[in-house]
């Protein structure tokens, strides 16, 4: 009987004589099947919004959002992670990737790792995951070992775990609440899956990661207000935000930022509401941490 492949694996007939191609048309379609990674993505929003309204519930009583994932999938899964700090000032260790192969895999790829379950449950076991806790797991073909039983040990602890796939029906699904599979079909090269698979995860998972934030209450509107001004550039959009937000003159809001160790939300809660830092910061703890809230509410 012949092997069930995955789809990601499978040959895709729009690029059989790939390599007899000039370079414009080789282009082309590579971007034409490009196009079908926002197609994957838009047909499972209802999921997606299922994921992140049970992600940023757990979030909410001080849970964390893990990933697991191998090859192209992890390294993936591990920019999605270190976003969330200097965006959402989303502390680090609450927003952690784990890559099968270890770290040195997301620069010097360890394709083999992706078979090793015993690694798998190790790592989640030693991440001492709890039931508060929210837990991808990435797979493109969803067949990962190291993957499943990262999963299957965290669902077993409690915690919600959500398979992030590109074929349907997978093991992983198995060990999963929640399934999200991106069916961005074969690829332009069979089975690269650093190409279409990979877009539509990192896309997925920007998008959750993303969503999840603002129901935490880490944007006002669309403006990034809890962020971490760690470069020069950053100062200077703290210091717009907050002259926007607060309709203080600049001078008067970087005096303030500088005062509160550049905290945005801090900063606008008192220039807008003639309140101290104390205040200011008793006015977000009440409000959940949302600005718009603090801005709006009684005083303490």
């Amino acid at each position: 009987m012949m092997e069930q492949l995955p789809l990601t694996e499978s040959e895709n007939p729009s690029t059989v004589e790939l390599d007899r191609l000039d370079t414009r048309e080789l282009l082309r379609r590579i971007n034409d099947e490009d196009r079908r990674v926002a197609w994957a993505v838009e047909r499972e929003l209802d999921v997606i919004a299922t994921t992140v309204d049970a992600v940023a519930a757990r979030l909410a009583k001080g849970g964390r959002l893990l990933y697991f994932g191998a090859g192209t999938s992890g390294r993936i899964a591990m920019m999605d992670a270190a976003e969330l700090w200097p965006t959402f000032s989303f502390p680090p260790d609450r927003s952690v990737a784990h890559l099968a192969g270890g770290a040195t895999a997301a620069w010097r790829a360890a394709e083999g790792a992706e078979d090793d379950a015993d690694a798998g449950r190790a790592d989640a076991l030693a991440a001492r995951i709890g039931s508060d806790d929210a837990i991808i797991g990435v797979s493109a073909s969803g067949q990962a070992m190291y993957v499943r039983a990262a999963l299957q040990a965290a669902k077993d602890a409690g915690a919600l775990t959500i398979a992030l796939t590109n074929s349907p029906r997978t093991p992983l699904e198995a060990v999963a609440h929640i399934t999200i599979a991106l069916l961005t079909g074969p690829e332009v090269i069979a089975g690269s899956t650093r190409m279409k698979a990979g877009s539509a995860q990192k896309m997925a998972l920007n998008a959750i990661s993303t969503a999840v934030m603002v129901k935490l209450g880490k944007t006002y509107g669309n403006l990034m207000v809890d962020i971490r001004p760690t470069s020069e550039k950053l100062r200077r959009r703290a210091v717009r935000l907050t002259a926007s937000l607060s309709n203080a003159p600049t001078e008067r809001a970087l005096a303030v930022l500088e005062a509160t160790g550049f905290r945005v939300p801090v900063a606008v809660v008192m220039l807008a509401r003639g309140v101290d830092a104390r205040e200011a910061e008793e006015l977000i703890a009440s409000a959940g941490g949302r600005l718009r809230a603090a801005l709006q509410s009684s005083p303490p």
